[in-house]
Order: structure tokens, then C-alpha cells, then sequence
């Protein structure tokens, strides 16, 4: 499955009961590499996003190019835990920085394509769980784009048809 396949039901299903069974650590924030590297751990929800929030807003603040974001232990438990993370993205653009996801876990890979956030935030897809490589990238662009382009033969317009109609003008 790539990134930018749609999620089915079952995955949305999948990524509620994931939050909402998801053991009730509460999120918190250390910076390996002080305004560089960020690793966020625990269950992201209304009670612990504030902390979250200060914490990656004061790296964004405190360095220079990419944040990259480990992200590999979190469970976002409702929306604020998404927000959490396009606030952080937004103040990163405005200081010319980028926020990077990285090691996104499958139910919160889930909750963002069902968002449609994987198109806003960047997501390192070299380590991500359902990442394709570039070739299979480029090989879906390619058949999405050939399927846009070959036009749509019907049996009105086809030669070989036997009706006794004219054909449509192109």
C-alpha cells in the first residue's frame, strides 16, 4: 500500500480502536539533538497536547533547517493530537524551517491519510511502515497519468460499429 492509496473503512475502524485501547501513557517530548531532533512518545489526546505543543514549538523556535520528528511510539487518541503536529508544521514554515515525520505507526499513518494530512505534513517515507520506494512511486504516477490521458473509446465512436447512426463529432 502506498501513501497516497485511499483508506478503507476497516483502516479508520482499525485506527479508533488502536487510540481508544492504547494504554494511557501520557505523551511527552524529548529532544535528542537540541532544535533538530525531536522524539515524541505516549498517547496524544486533549490533556497532553498543550505540553506537546510548547515542547515542539520551543525546538521549532531554537533551530535552524529540519525538525525531524520521531514519532514512533505516539497513539493519537483524538483530532488535537493531529493538530498538534500542523500547528508545530505551520510555525516551522513561517521561521523557513521544515517539520519531518518520521517512523509514523501504521494507525496514525491510517488517521492521516483519512485526514488527508499526509498531503500537508512531510513525512520521511524512507523509514515509514507502509513506504514504497521510488520506482513504485513513479509507476503509479505513470499509470495514473496514461489512464487520464487514453481517451475513451465507445462503441458509437469505434469504426467497427454497426449502428446505423452517424457517428459524434469529435
Amino acid at each position: 500500500m502506498t501513501i497516497d492509496s485511499a483508506p478503507s473503512a476497516a483502516d479508520d475502524v482499525a485506527a479508533r480502536r488502536a487510540a481508544r485501547s492504547a494504554p494511557g501513557r501520557p505523551a511527552h517530548v524529548d529532544e535528542e539533538v537540541r532544535g533538530q531532533v525531536v522524539h515524541v512518545a505516549g498517547r496524544l489526546d486533549v490533556h497532553t497536547v498543550p505540553d506537546v505543543r510548547a515542547a515542539l514549538h520551543a525546538a521549532v523556535d531554537r533551530g535552524t533547517g529540519d525538525l525531524v520528528v520521531h514519532v514512533d511510539e505516539i497513539v493519537v487518541a483524538d483530532a488535537t493530537g493531529l493538530g498538534v503536529f500542523v500547528g508545530a508544521h505551520r510555525r516551522a514554515q513561517r521561521t523557513g524551517r521544515r517539520l519531518v515525520l518520521r517512523d509514523v505507526p501504521p494507525p496514525a499513518l491510517r488517521l492521516l491519510r483519512v485526514t488527508r494530512l499526509h498531503r500537508v505534513l512531510l513525512l520521511d517515507e524512507a523509514t515509514g511502515p507502509a513506504a514504497a520506494t521510488d520506482a513504485e512511486r513513479q509507476v503509479l504516477r505513470r499509470a495514473r497519468a496514461e489512464a487520464i490521458l487514453r481517451p475513451r473509446e465507445s462503441a458509437q465512436n469505434r469504426r467497427d460499429s454497426t449502428s446505423s447512426m452517424p457517428r459524434k463529432a469529435s
